[in-house]
């Protein structure tokens, strides 16, 4: 089992386990001595009890940890739901803050960095109002870094259903 930690905004682990995961599974990120991962991430293995998080040195509940991530994203929830489902489908999820996305999509056994990733990727809640102008910019974004669009949209029982947009030149 990994313990990781969250301090101020990042989630880390030092733990040989930890690195075991990322090579085998490419959870987290290397950064120098230890694994950070993303909030989804995080949270994704605690659901699966294969990590525990202690937050200012004591073990939090899923619930306790749901709440802290709440404050830094209102969107978690929405965002964890299509992470989940898109790893168990076997895709391998990154974060795509830097492409102004939710996600990155790698097909299994792709190493992040090395290959290219299928599709940039927005959890959206279908009870949510969005515009074409959402769209939009949403389409430009993954058109410009060469993905397709991947929208991942979750109903009230948590079940998803995904629309992959791509440009077409006639």
């Amino acid at each position: 089992m990994i313990t990781a930690h969250i301090s101020s905004e990042k989630i880390h682990s030092t733990s040989p386990e930890a690195f075991d995961l990322f090579e085998k599974s490419r959870f987290g990120e290397k950064v120098r001595d230890r694994i950070e991962y993303s909030w989804v991430e995080a949270l994704f293995l605690n659901i699966k009890k294969k990590l525990t998080l202690n937050h200012k040195s004591k073990e939090i509940s899923f619930d306790k940890a749901i709440q802290i991530a709440k404050k830094q994203d209102k969107r978690i929830e929405t965002k964890l739901t299509l992470f989940e489902n898109l790893r168990e489908k076997g895709y391998v999820v990154k974060t795509a803050l830097k492409f102004g996305a939710d996600f990155r999509i790698y097909k299994k056994g792709t190493q992040p960095g090395q290959d290219h990733a299928l599709w940039l990727a927005y959890a959206v809640r279908e009870s949510e109002p969005h515009t074409w102008h959402d769209f939009a910019a949403k389409n430009r974004v993954a058109h410009s870094t060469k993905k397709n669009l991947l929208i991942g949209i979750v109903d009230d029982e948590n079940d998803v259903l995904y629309y992959e947009i791509s440009w077409l030149k006639p």
